[in-house]
């Protein structure tokens, strides 16, 4: 059972004395398994934490006078506090983390969630029992796929990376010849294509093989993909001795020839070993005020590859924890790794770190048949994760064998990872710092300097994107980019395009800043950055000007980058919005890399942009498969009506309602999609 609770608002308290409302509630909280929320006066969530007793947990924050430490800092920001009773310990440290993975609190170890890990896919149901209807069915593709999976289709993975899938269909295509194409491709085929002829693929869209041969292959490749490769070897072996025996040796030829495939292939996967199915070896390292969690994976015995983690707001968060600690607030013991007491606070800290991803992590993957850590982490987090799982969850912290191989393998990576992390961050801090330099900026709070840059980009006036990238913490915030979809303006129009974007980005702030009336801007609030650059010389920093000023606001934070003669790199100059001479900061400048950096991102967003919307305004492919309820056989009936993708965006709301399929309500959403 999970209930919620919370407190009156008080926005306006802000010291360390509490509000009698939120005092009382602490005193009323149960003596149950939970997870509390602390939020300030602006909403904005500061931690997230779990206790097995809420009561005595959360009443020790509020019972002692924790001074200037920084739980003292914390504890007199909380205004409000949200609290969630749960069945056990264990699903609260569940709950805690998925709290922390999605609401981001400001004193908890953030991992940063990148997108989704690729899959390798079998489609069809043919995949499963290999008596599918459709081309489709009979004959499987094997392909890459980013996204949720369903019931329809067989998915193995995940993998690390792009590349590790890829590598595995190249495998495939190897040994057991699967098809790749799309299915509107091999329905239309009449002839083999050229993976047929250099042998990636048995051409099923002619009919070059059967479909339950074709199945067989399938179910051997699924068979490679989950780790059975030593029975996979000796079945192959077996059905091309029957073939021999049978006199049938074309047949038995190209099974030989796929054990010889197989084989070279096993042979160059040093880390390949039989024993083993999914196993997952997470390694982490501490230096330097930051963390590097190494994920490396094993997918059916194969090493495929790992991916490096480095956890947010790290300093503040163990801290806190320290913290807490001290203070006989916290339930887990956590060691500053430089401070006294050597490897053993090292390990500490380094096992937070690596319990604090396991949570955030497995919270959306499945787990592997086993898990091999670098450190132990605390046995109520396995306890929690097996719950998830339905199972028991084998954490090995002393490998043997090949399974200590990986882990010094994983353990290298992090320690690799973290030292290049270290060494770009030192470079980037250094470039900020030479360009407040140059442009005269406060040298105090760098951290906090935020740019904005603009690009303008189109083909000959077709698909006008415009671009915003963001640089900020030292680093660009990918996070944080915005594209613009110019319209209403003569195509071509590069100072039109850059007044709309640049008054479409900066009209709330002007709002907000009216609407202030001069006091502070709430927290919450649009904020002006410190420099806006535009890529362009007095053209574009004139008309950027001319929007600031309509909109009240500080022309002196638009720079605009001028290329040099001849346009050549290194040669750019500064032009300044609020007339200051131009400044060449010179080819070899730390400053003028870290304008190229943030300029030169600008202009790859925009232009992957601008391709991206040409291709459907030409194509209109991708516009046509993300309409919902157009599936593969409506698609390809309008496609056939109107003899091509252009065809149907010229066709009308009355046109589309002749295919067969096509609601009034469904030819509405296929014309508004189009236009």
């Amino acid at each position: 059972m999970r209930t919620d609770t919370a407190p009156p608002h008080n926005r306006s308290m802000a010291s360390p004395t509490h509000s009698p409302e939120l005092l009382a509630q602490v005193a009323a909280l149960p003596a149950l398994p939970g997870v509390y929320r602390y939020f300030d006066a602006q909403e904005q969530l500061l931690y997230v934490g779990k206790a097995r007793n809420l009561k005595r947990r959360v009443s020790s924050y509020f019972q002692k006078d924790h001074g200037g430490t920084r739980i003292g800092h914390m504890v007199g920001k909380i205004v409000r506090l949200e609290t969630t009773v749960v069945r056990t310990e264990a699903e609260a440290l569940l709950l805690e983390n998925n709290l922390i993975k999605t609401q981001h609190p400001k004193y908890n170890i953030l991992f940063r969630d990148d997108k989704s890990y690729p899959y390798l896919k079998i489609t069809g149901t043919a995949a499963q029992d290999g008596q599918g209807t459709a081309p489709g069915q009979r004959f499987p593709r094997i392909a890459y796929y980013r996204g949720s999976t369903d019931k329809k289709h067989r998915y193995f993975g995940p993998y690390p990376s792009a590349w590790a899938v890829k590598e595995t269909i190249e495998l495939l295509q190897k040994v057991f010849r699967l098809r790749t194409c799309e299915d509107t491709v091999f329905v239309h085929r009449t002839r083999p294509c050229l993976l047929y002829q250099i042998r990636r693929c048995t051409a099923p869209c002619v009919g070059h093989i059967s479909p339950r041969d074709y199945a067989a292959d399938v179910a051997d490749a699924q068979a490679l993909l989950t780790g059975e490769t030593s029975t996979l070897l000796a079945q192959l072996q077996q059905r091309m001795l029957l073939h021999a025996e049978k006199l049938e040796y074309e047949q038995a030829g190209q099974i030989r020839n796929q054990i010889t495939a197989l084989a070279k292939v096993l042979e160059q996967q040093a880390m390949e070993s039989a024993d083993e199915r999914d196993v997952d070896i997470l390694a982490v390292q501490v230096q330097g005020g930051r963390a590097c969690v190494n994920l490396a994976m094993v997918r059916g015995g194969r090493h495929l590859g790992d991916r490096a983690y480095f956890p947010s707001q790290l300093d503040d968060a163990l801290g806190l924890a320290r913290a807490s600690q001290q203070a006989g607030v916290a339930e887990d013991e956590i060691c500053d790794p430089g401070e006294e007491g050597g490897s053993t606070g090292l390990r500490s800290a380094q096992a937070h770190i690596l319990g604090a991803f396991m949570a955030q992590h497995y919270a959306d993957q499945a787990l592997p048949s086993a898990i091999v850590l670098s450190d132990e982490v605390d046995p109520l987090l396995l306890q929690a994760l097996g719950e998830q799982a339905g199972r028991k969850v084998p954490a090995i912290t002393q490998p043997r064998g090949q399974r200590r191989i990986w882990l010094e393998l994983a353990q290298q990576g992090a320690a690799l990872q973290l030292t290049r992390l270290l060494a770009e961050e030192g470079s980037q801090q250094q470039r900020t710092r030479a360009l407040a330099e140059a442009l005269d900026l406060p040298q105090e709070q760098l951290d906090a300097l935020r740019i904005e840059c603009f690009d303008i980009s189109h083909t000959a006036g077709e698909a006008t994107q415009a671009s915003c990238v963001v640089f900020a913490q030292h680093k660009m915030q990918s996070g944080q980019y915005r594209r613009f979809n110019i319209q209403g303006i003569t195509g071509g129009d590069d100072y039109a395009a850059m007044r709309q974007v640049l008054t479409r980005r900066y009209q709330p702030v002007a709002d907000a800043l009216q609407a202030a009336g001069g006091a502070e801007l709430p927290a919450n609030a649009p904020r002006l950055p410190d420099i806006v650059l535009v890529d362009g010389g007095k053209g574009q920093v004139g008309m950027a000007r001319e929007v600031f000023e309509q909109l009240g606001l500080d022309v002196s934070r638009i720079i605009g980058v001028e290329k040099g003669e001849g346009r050549k790199v290194g040669l750019e100059e500064l032009v300044f919005a609020d007339g200051r001479p131009k400044v060449y900061l010179g080819h070899d400048s730390a400053a003028l890399m870290l304008i190229a950096q943030i300029r030169d991102e600008a202009h790859r967003f925009a232009i992957t942009g601008m391709r991206a919307a040409r291709a459907r305004v030409r194509t209109g492919s991708s516009s046509l498969e993300e309409i919902p309820g157009i599936g593969p056989k409506r698609r390809a009936r309008l496609l056939q009506r109107f003899g091509g993708v252009r065809g149907v965006a010229n066709a009308s709301v009355q046109e589309l309602q002749t295919v067969d399929g096509i609601s009034a309500q469904l030819a509405h959403d296929i014309y508004r999609a189009l236009h």
